[in-house]
C-alpha cells in the first residue's frame, strides 16, 4: 500500500509551498487509487488526478467542497455525509456503512463514527491493503470505538489542527472541535500504535516555526514511544 499525501492544510487561510491544498490522501495499491476527502481548494483540480474512487469523511468544505460540480468517478460516504452534500452534482453515489468493511478499488475501508461537528457528522477510516493497515481521521474531538479502530493499526493519521492547546467547545450535550496532537499521542500509546502522522494542519504548524514543533511533537511522541512525523503536500510512504 502507498500513501500520497495530496494535501495537508486544514481550514485556514495561511498556506505555505509545504501546506498549499486542503487535506487530501491517495491509497494505492495494486494498481487501484482511491482520493480520501475532496475539499474546496480541489474543485477543477482534482480530475488530473484520475482517483478510481473518492471516499469522504464529511461534508465539510475543506473536505468535500471540491466535488460541487460532481466526479468523473464513484463517490462513496456515510448517509449523514450524503444528507449535508444534496447539492453536489454527483451521480455514482455509494453508501458506506458504519463498522462494515467495504472494498473500493481493491483496498479496505472501515468507517467509525468521531465527534467533530453537529452539522456535519464525520467519521475517521481504517483502511487495510495487503499486510498493511493504517487510521486515517483528519478531524476529530474522539473515536467512539477507539479500541476496535486502532487495534494492530501500524500508523494512526491524525488531526494537526491543534498542536498542544484544545479546540474543543461544547454544542447542547455535544463536542464538537479538534482535540490537540497530544491527546492523539496519548491514544496512540494506550492502543499499542506504534507510527503517527499529523495532517489537517493548522495555524500553530503552517503559520509558526515548522521544525521548531515538529523537533517538539517528535520528542512527545518519542516519550510514549511513537515515531512521529508531520506530513507535507505531495509526501509518499510506502507500507
Amino acid at each position: 500500500m502507498k500513501l500520497t499525501f495530496l494535501g495537508t492544510r486544514g481550514e485556514i487561510e495561511k498556506r505555505t509551498r509545504r501546506h498549499h491544498m486542503h487535506t487530501s490522501l491517495m491509497v494505492s495499491y495494486r494498481g487501484g487509487d482511491v482520493m480520501i476527502d475532496c475539499g474546496l481548494d480541489w474543485l477543477g483540480k482534482f480530475e488530473r488526478l484520475r482517483p478510481g474512487a473518492i471516499v469522504l469523511t464529511h461534508a465539510h468544505p475543506d473536505h468535500a467542497w471540491g466535488l460541487r460540480h460532481g466526479a468523473p468517478c464513484p463517490v462513496h460516504a456515510p448517509q449523514q455525509t450524503w444528507q449535508a452534500l444534496k447539492r453536489c452534482r454527483i451521480e455514482d453515489r455509494h453508501l458506506i456503512e458504519e463498522r462494515m468493511p467495504t472494498t473500493i478499488c481493491g483496498i479496505i475501508f472501515e468507517a467509525f463514527s468521531v465527534e467533530h461537528s453537529i452539522l456535519a457528522p464525520a467519521v475517521g477510516f481504517r483502511v487495510s491493503a495487503g499486510r498493511a493497515s493504517i487510521f486515517y481521521v483528519p478531524d476529530l474531538v474522539s473515536i467512539h470505538e477507539r479500541a476496535a479502530a486502532l487495534k494492530n493499526v501500524q500508523i494512526y493519521v491524525g488531526d494537526g489542527a491543534t498542536v498542544t492547546h484544545s479546540f474543543i467547545r461544547r454544542r447542547d450535550k455535544a463536542l464538537v472541535g479538534h482535540s490537540p496532537v497530544a491527546t492523539q499521542l496519548t491514544w496512540c500509546e494506550k492502543e499499542g500504535v506504534p507510527r503517527a502522522i499529523i495532517t489537517h494542519c493548522g495555524s500553530e504548524i503552517v503559520s509558526c516555526d515548522e521544525g521548531k514543533i515538529a523537533t517538539k511533537l517528535r520528542a512527545m511522541a518519542a516519550e510514549r514511544g511513537i515515531d512521529l512525523r508531520i506530513a507535507y503536500d505531495g509526501m509518499k510512504l510506502k507500507l
